[in-house]
């Protein structure tokens, strides 16, 4: 039985061998073509129309540049990792939160895998921790097909459990604000139980992130899985997707393209938003923690829509006008998360400021915006809407 550190050694020198092997391969290629011009350039010396020396070196500049890009492309670069000895590494599964090209700078690594699944099938793998954060998260997409919703926060998550039941995985539910619905009690502290609308359009996600913490604790009773649940706010960041339609990615969509920012209502409602790298480290030290209670991860700087819309014209140095619109049925009219359980129990608190977050979210979306308008694909803010309702024949 071979040793897994003889074996990395072995498997790390056979790819050296095909590097060398194929940017050996790609120069006799090179050579030949080389050649080919040296032979003419022969002809041209003895027609004494040109030096061969300066020939021979326009001809080789192309092959030395080539071989330069060729080991470029074989030596991959990583975000650094910290180095963990094997007593402390973890296989961790994530589900869902990130596109492809959201990891595509992970592919490749040694210690990543991505896999093509759907949590409303099971998955059956080894892991030691899951962070269970798949779900549509934007209105416009859980309304638009509120059955898929349902079933990604039901069904999904008793997948992810009996997989953590199976495993003995500790399970983290990225569960959220919605599960307040429109509040009665300001600021909303984990005690709170919530005023959500149980047939309303938003029902699919609230009910279903509220049953999925249901399920999280059912299975911590009567199976002792070890569970963890955040109850994320308003989130935003570089690698949004920019056509979602939440306020955030709409606001800065349209202030980029100098159309009008729209706010549903009359922009008295308040939000609290969060840069992403603080959630990621909250999401950590709660799956790190002894809290099997929820916890509430957000920013508890309260702004109104209009104030928010205001300042992004702000930051972007747009001259874009704002456009009220009818308000959107069951939107919450207060949001602002109690954090102090997080702060005692976790020593955890945002620290990046509205602006400078706000400030990283722009300039990604300005450089994505030019890369598109490359490909002649400009996105446009996506407007909540829903599927139309087959007829019934009783």
């Amino acid at each position: 039985m071979v040793s897994k550190g003889p074996l990395l050694r072995l498997l790390t020198a056979i790819n050296r061998r095909r590097m060398k092997l194929l940017v050996g391969l790609a120069c006799i290629a090179y050579v030949a073509s080389v050649w080919g011009n040296f032979v003419n350039m022969r002809s041209l010396q003895e027609n004494g129309d040109q030096k061969v020396e300066s020939k021979i070196e326009e001809a080789v500049a192309p092959l030395r540049e080539k071989i330069k890009d060729l080991e470029k492309s074989f030596t991959q670069k990583y975000p650094p990792v910290k180095f963990l000895s094997e007593k402390d590494r973890k296989r961790i599964l994530i589900t869902g939160g990130a596109g492809k090209r959201n990891v595509e700078h992970w592919i490749g690594h040694e210690n990543f895998e991505l896999i093509n699944h759907d949590v409303v099938e099971p998955l059956y793998i080894e892991v030691d921790q899951i962070y269970h954060l798949a779900s549509p998260a934007s209105p416009p997409n859980y309304m638009y097909n509120p059955i898929k919703t349902l079933k990604t926060n039901t069904i999904g998550t008793l997948n992810m459990l009996g997989l953590a039941k199976r495993v003995g995985a500790r399970l983290l539910l990225a569960s959220t604000s919605e599960v307040y619905g429109d509040p009665e009690v300001h600021p909303q502290n984990e005690d709170y139980w919530g005023h959500v609308n149980p047939i309303g359009p938003r029902a699919c996600y609230d009910e279903g992130k509220r049953v999925a913490e249901t399920m999280c604790y059912a299975y911590m009773k009567q199976e002792g899985v070890e569970v963890r649940v955040a109850r994320i706010f308003n989130t935003f960041g570089p690698r949004m997707h920019m056509n979602d339609g939440r306020v955030v990615s709409n606001f800065i969509l349209q202030a980029l393209q100098g159309e009008p920012l729209t706010v549903y209502g009359p922009g008295t409602q308040t939000r609290a938003f969060q840069y992403v790298s603080d959630l990621v480290n909250g999401l950590v030290a709660l799956m790190n923690s002894n809290v099997s209670s929820p916890v509430n991860l957000g920013n508890p700087e309260e702004h109104t829509i209009l104030e928010f819309a205001q300042l992004i014209k702000k930051l972007v140095g747009s001259g874009s006008e704002i456009q009220f619109l009818s308000e959107a049925q069951d939107d919450p009219q207060k949001r602002k998360p109690d954090i102090r359980k997080a702060k005692l129990l976790l020593g955890w608190e945002p620290v990046v400021p509205l602006e400078e977050g706000l400030n990283k979210a722009i300039h990604y979306f300005r450089k994505e915006l030019e890369y598109q308008a490359n490909n002649q694909y400009i996105p446009k803010p996506k407007p909540a809407r829903m599927k139309k309702g087959r007829t019934r024949h009783n």
